[in-house]
C-alpha cells in the first residue's frame, strides 16, 4: 500500500482506514502528533523538506526509525550489542530533551496551522 501525503500537512492517516482526528473536529486544532503519518510519508518519499515543514518531530522521528532499522539490522547480523546506547537513549535527561523537541513541534504545528 502507498501513501500519498496530504496536501493539507495533515490527514494522510485516513488513507489507512482511520478516522479524521477528533481533536481538529472538536476544536479546529491540530493535536499534538498532527501531521506525523504526513511527515513520515513525505520521508519515505525522500522529501525531508516537506517532513519538516509539515511536522518536524515526525521527520525527526522518522529519521530516527531509519537508524532503529539499521541498528537492528546490524545488530542481527553481527551479534553486537546496543544496551549501552539504549541505557542513553532512555536516560531521563534525554527523554526531557524528546518532549521538549515534542512540544515545540506542536507549539510549530499550532502557529502554522
Amino acid at each position: 500500500m502507498a501513501l500519498h501525503p496530504s496536501d493539507e500537512g495533515h490527514g494522510t492517516h485516513t488513507q489507512l482506514g482511520m478516522p479524521a482526528c477528533g481533536w481538529v473536529i472538536a476544536f479546529n486544532k491540530p493535536c499534538p502528533t498532527c501531521g506525523m503519518t504526513t511527515a513520515f510519508t513525505h520521508a519515505a518519499h525522500g522529501r525531508f523538506a516537506d517532513a519538516l515543514a509539515d511536522q518536524p518531530m515526525g521527520a525527526l522521528l522518522a529519521l530516527i526509525s531509519a537508524a532503529v532499522f539499521w541498528a537492528g539490522l546490524h545488530t542481527a547480523i553481527t551479534g553486537c550489542r546496543l544496551d549501552r546506547l539504549v541505557r542513553m537513549v532512555l536516560a531521563p535527561r534525554t527523554l526531557w530533551i524528546a518532549a521538549a523537541l515534542a512540544a515545540g513541534a506542536w507549539g510549530y504545528k499550532l502557529l502554522t496551522w
